[in-house]
């Protein structure tokens, strides 16, 4: 209850993934999944991500497999101007990875990369097991929810000094 209170949270579809850390870092200061990180603006920030892949096959009998993480960063700009909308000038996917671009580390897949971040920002991940599917879509009628899986991760906060 404690990491539903603090924000530490991922959500997963399908167990796509059965464990998930993010670290935003810059120097010897780290920030996790629901945490805040202070930075100089000045200086890249470092990113982790680190998953874990289900030892077992998933409630359908099947076994999938994550084909891209999407890191993406979004402004912090105070309250949504159209908070139905579902899209924000202010949020972008800034970097994807797939099975070229990460390595493997004992039962976990790793991917590291930096960013510079100039003023009050998010960094979150997602994840799918579709990689030609660039953004999350409503399931079309009579899919197979099992063939359309997804992970969302909780934000890092970086402020700036």
């Amino acid at each position: 209850l404690d990491g539903i209170r603090n924000g530490r949270v991922f959500v997963v579809t399908g167990d796509l993934i059965s464990e998930l850390y993010v670290t935003v870092s810059q120097d010897s200061a780290a920030a996790d999944i629901g945490g805040e990180l202070e930075i100089n603006p000045d200086f890249p920030v470092g990113v982790a991500i680190r998953m874990k892949d289900p030892a077992g096959p998933n409630a359908a009998g099947r076994q999938p497999a994550v084909a891209r993480v999407d890191l993406i960063v979004g402004e912090l700009t105070g309250p949504a101007s159209h908070p139905h909308q579902d899209t924000h000038q202010h949020v972008s996917v800034v970097e994807r990875f797939t099975a070229d671009s990460w390595v493997a580390d004992g039962d976990y897949i790793v991917m590291r990369t930096q960013l510079k971040i100039k003023q009050g920002s998010y960094v979150r991940v997602r994840g799918t097991n579709r990689a030609a599917e660039l953004e999350p879509a409503p399931d079309e009628t009579g899919e197979d929810p099992w063939t359309d899986l997804w992970f969302y991760a909780n934000p890092v906060f970086v402020s700036t000094r």
